[in-house]
């Protein structure tokens, strides 16, 4: 009795797990696998960084506006009678300080990861030849040195051992349930991977380093499920697989096994890049940013900006003008911070796993 319980428990283990890769290989792209609104995703990732960081420091000042238009006393008579012009634009010096302070800090822990003993050196270049000539010995010429060619020479790897499996099963022909099954789930693996990596390659094409259009073309290959699918199919059809069969899929494992290490190490190279201009653009705005602080402590006070706008002081939109060019090297930061935290939310696993929201 025990021994049917088990029996039957391995089946809906089994069958469970079909269920999951079936659902796994149906969400290829990045939007669809995160489920987010279109216009958030593209907030968080496609846009402009520069872009972004103006859209806050114009929503900090039309914050600023809007509440302090809508407080009583309002700002131009708390800057008649007390100062806190003085109070707010000091703490901002201190601040933009600090921060810029922080930010040549952060920079020289990444040029520290770059700087490193010969040995080192030499270790990180055998690995990297190492995996180089792995893909070389899949696509059958050497590997691109361009991060876009280099990810697109493995999946077009991918698709020709995807698709050779194919045509193997496919001439072989064969009857029965079982040649069937098998013929399933190769046809689905087949243009699963092939529809996935055209679409991929597509958008790596024209694509350039150092912009965000490679991490995010390569986001959309999504490999893991694929992995899955071809370990399933040589666990549950390997006797009827020939030979030749079995290399093609163990192939098509490597190559889409390799596209995991070769996205991350694209990846983490954009990291670096990123982090390299957002701490040039945060000590550039953070020069304009001193200075409007300094001026607005120096010269500003009740009677610099008299009169009134739509019934708004001038004094009031002047500050708030201030305040928000002050924090725009804060923006930056926030507008770079919201892409990469994203980018590594979506690839945390860089294994056969598929995680979900």
């Amino acid at each position: 009795m025990s021994g049917e319980s088990e029996t039957a428990s391995s089946a809906d283990d089994a069958e469970d797990a079909d269920d999951a890769d079936s659902d796994a290989s149906t969400a290829d792209t990045m939007r669809e696998r995160a489920g987010e609104n279109r216009m958030k995703l593209w907030l968080l990732l496609r846009a402009n960084r520069l872009v972004v960081a103006g859209v806050l420091t114009v929503a900090v000042f039309v914050a600023f506006v809007a509440v302090a238009v809508a407080f009583s006393p309002s700002l131009a008579e708390k800057v008649g009678a007390s100062d806190p012009i003085e109070t707010l634009f000091a703490s901002m010096i201190t601040v933009i300080v600090t921060g810029a302070t922080l930010v040549v800090t952060i920079g020289q822990v990444v040029l520290t990861q770059e700087n490193g003993p010969l040995g080192d050196q030499q270790e990180r270049m055998n690995d990297t030849l190492t995996v180089r000539d792995s893909v070389a010995g899949l696509t059958g010429s050497p590997a691109p040195t361009n991060p876009a060619a280099f990810l697109d020479a493995i999946l077009g790897a991918a698709t020709r051992r995807a698709e050779d499996l194919r045509e193997s099963v496919r001439e072989r022909g064969g009857d029965g349930p079982d040649e069937a099954a098998l013929w399933e789930d190769v046809d689905e693996l087949t243009a699963g991977t092939v529809e996935n990596a055209d679409a991929v390659r597509d958008q790596l094409d024209g694509t350039e380093f150092g912009t965000f259009d490679v991490v995010f073309a390569a986001l959309n290959f999504d490999y893991s499920p694929k992995i899955g699918r071809a370990e399933r199919i040589l666990d549950d059809h390997g006797d009827a697989l020939t030979d030749d069969e079995r290399d093609l899929l163990g192939e098509l494992k490597e190559s889409l096994s390799l596209f995991g290490p070769a996205r991350e190490h694209v990846k983490t190279l954009y990291f670096q890049w990123a982090l390299i201009d957002l701490s040039r653009q945060i000590l550039y705005a953070a020069v304009p940013a001193l200075v409007v602080s300094g001026l607005m402590l120096a010269v500003v006070d009740a009677g610099t900006f008299p009169g009134r706008t739509l019934g708004i002081d001038h004094v009031t939109l002047v500050v708030g003008g201030a305040f928000a060019v002050t924090l725009l090297p804060f923006s930056l930061f926030v507008s770079y911070l919201l892409r990469v935290l994203t980018l590594v939310k979506r690839t945390l696993a860089i294994g056969p796993l598929v995680l979900r929201d």
